[in-house]
């Protein structure tokens, strides 16, 4: 992605996990932080985490978490309201205020000005969709200290418009893992940041499956055609 021109990348906690062989959300700390490492050392642009819930349910020790965290030299992290609970999938909303609040804390001890983005899940985790629930944590998270505003799965250009004038003048990122809307389109309403979460990881394996299903179905390789040079892309770096 530093190649092609990008000026920040983001990591993802679902796309690192499936590296591993493992659903998202099942990633240790520790993995997480080496990861985190690893990233900011190979790049020369800023790195924002995707740092789950912060691997911690207490906002103490949130607190702790996000300051391991920003000691590997990233430029932002996000914290997370999902549980991974199916039956209840969304922290209490005074719970999730603390540990927004607990984040910001360790943020500001640490002296670096980490971009800390406020996550609500309520679209993803199992819940029936709740824009009106959502714009109220979000706007919590805001007020607890957050830079960024974050819901991920918000995919009609109304809830966006809510979204953006909910928390105004904090800026908002938007999820696009199905093209429904364009880059343009998203600037125009006053989206600040757009993050595809996993879906390149997705991409890259739908590739993969159709090339692999050709092979053994067909016996052909057509899909074979007109690929990158990984080699001259990493060369370039």
């Amino acid at each position: 992605m530093e190649q092609m021109g990008f000026k920040a990348l983001a990591t993802t906690s679902a796309g690192f996990a499936w590296t591993l062989g493992r659903p998202d959300n099942q990633v240790t700390l520790d993995e997480a932080l080496e990861h985190l490492r690893l990233v900011v050392d190979a790049v020369t642009v800023p790195v924002n985490a995707d740092f789950e819930g912060g691997f911690a349910v207490d906002p103490e020790q949130v607190h702790a978490n996000v300051k391991l965290a920003v000691a590997t030299g990233i430029a932002g992290l996000s914290i997370e309201d999902s549980t991974s609970d199916e039956v209840d999938p969304l922290y209490e909303f005074d719970v999730a205020v603390e540990r927004v609040k607990a984040a910001r804390r360790a943020i500001d001890e640490s002296g670096t000005g980490v971009v800390l983005t406020g996550r609500s899940e309520g679209f993803v985790r199992g819940l029936p969709p709740d824009i009106t629930e959502t714009i109220r944590r979000l706007r919590a998270y805001s007020e607890a200290g957050a830079d960024c505003l974050y819901a991920p799965r918000i995919e009609t250009v109304e809830d966006v418009a809510a979204i953006i004038a909910a928390v105004s003048p904090k800026p908002v990122n938007l999820l696009i893992n199905a093209p429904f809307m364009t880059v343009t389109e998203a600037a125009t309403l006053g989206v600040r940041r757009i993050s595809v979460g996993g879906t390149l990881a997705r991409t890259a394996w739908g590739g993969f499956l159709q090339a692999a299903n050709e092979i053994a179905v067909g016996g052909t390789f057509s899909r074979f055609e007109q690929l990158p040079n990984v080699d001259a892309l990493l060369r370039n770096k």
